[in-house]
């Protein structure tokens, strides 16, 4: 695993429970708005090494609940299966954060009960899909494919949208409604500029009226729609 980046504890990346996020390094996409930029584009940040991980986890086996890994996309990493398998026999739960372009490696690490929730990122309406992941024709059949097999409900999952401005608008929020109608849980994030985006200029976080409505519009599709990190 390519690993550039350790946070020892949150409260936030795993809902309800105590966690560390381990960050691994590369993506295949390249969102505008990325928050994590240092870890889509080389050069990354100084590597850690796997050693180095479970060392920390094994010393907090009782004060940490559960390990989120995200990146970049921990997907493209071909061993993510073993090292889930190696989290897991530590006793730890696993959140696994994707954009759900490696379909078959997701399938394989649920199918191995190698994690206990997925967020899976949706950038946009299928119409803009490919502009906002900043990948010109980009072939969104990988991510469908992603979608449709969390939505047959193996494993706990959420899906969530960013919304940026000026990249996304009313109808697609229609649009995303139609394609995930019925999921679980889909969460709408407020974006935040983290100071280190892959393409900052022009971007901006919408007003929370505005992220309300968007939530009122995805509702009847997907009655479980809620807003996140949102500042009044």
């Amino acid at each position: 695993m390519k690993i550039h980046g350790l946070q020892k504890i949150t409260l936030l990346d795993y809902p309800g429970l105590v966690a560390c996020t381990v960050f691994a390094g590369g993506c295949d996409f390249r969102c505008p708005f990325c928050h994590n930029a240092p870890l889509v584009t080389e050069p990354w940040p100084d590597a850690i090494g796997e050693e180095e991980i479970f060392s920390f986890l094994r010393k907090r086996r009782g004060l940490l609940d559960g390990v989120c890994v995200t990146g970049g996309e921990p997907l493209m990493q071909p061993d993510i299966a073993d090292f889930l398998t190696r989290i897991r026999q530590l006793g730890y739960k696993i959140k696994l954060d994707t954009n759900g372009s490696y379909p078959e490696r997701l399938r394989t690490v649920v199918e191995a009960g190698l994690t206990d929730l997925i967020a899976m990122d949706i950038k946009n309406s299928p119409a803009k899909y490919a502009a906002t992941a900043g990948v010109p024709g980009l072939d969104l059949g990988p991510v469908r494919e992603s979608a449709a097999f969390l939505m047959e409900g193996r494993v706990p999952f959420e899906f969530r949208t960013t919304a940026v401005w000026p990249l996304h608008e009313k109808e697609d929020f229609i649009a995303i409604g139609e394609w995930l109608r019925g999921n679980e849980n889909y969460y709408l994030q407020q974006f935040i500029d983290s100071g280190d985006l892959i393409r900052p200029d022009g971007l901006g976080a919408y007003s929370i009226e505005a992220m309300r409505i968007f939530a009122d519009t995805v509702r009847p599709y997907i009655p479980n729609t809620f807003l996140r990190g949102v500042e009044e």
